[in-house]
């Protein structure tokens, strides 16, 4: 998706009910934006996330619905619910750890863009063989 426009109108409600019931992907995204200056996202993750970061952006993760245990760098595992929010910079290493409640979606904005293969993994074998992400206009 480019953003061509000078606004536009999201139903985050809407966006969720479409995502499937499973996934073998570790998550799947629906891009609301993605500029060069940001990027914004929703997404549903159906697996625990391994620890990873980005190289080239900022990211803010708000917790739409469900629950999971969001791990920053060595630190325990948190409990992140419905209405909370967690921003962390570049080259921040996070996981998520456990998804305690679905189904898991976020909101996420990433300052500058956040490309689809900034992602890189500190144990690439973690994931066991699943693929990260699948975009939902895709399925």
């Amino acid at each position: 998706m480019t953003d061509n426009a000078r606004f536009s109108f999201h139903d985050v409600a809407e966006i969720a009910e479409r995502f499937p019931q499973t996934s073998e992907t570790i998550l799947i995204d629906a891009y609301l934006t993605d500029s060069p200056e940001a990027s914004a996202r929703v997404f549903r993750i159906y697996h625990p996330l391994p620890a990873h970061y980005h190289e080239h952006c900022d990211e803010h993760l708000y917790m739409y619905s469900g629950a999971v245990r969001f791990q920053i760098d060595d630190e325990t595992p948190r409990l992140i619910e419905p209405g909370q929010m967690v921003t962390f910079k570049r080259g921040v290493v996070h996981a998520i750890t456990e998804i305690a409640a679905g189904p898991a979606v976020f909101l996420t904005l990433d300052t500058p863009r956040r490309a689809p293969d900034d992602v890189v993994f500190i144990d690439k074998a973690a994931a066991k063989g699943r693929d990260f992400v699948s975009n939902l206009d895709d399925l």
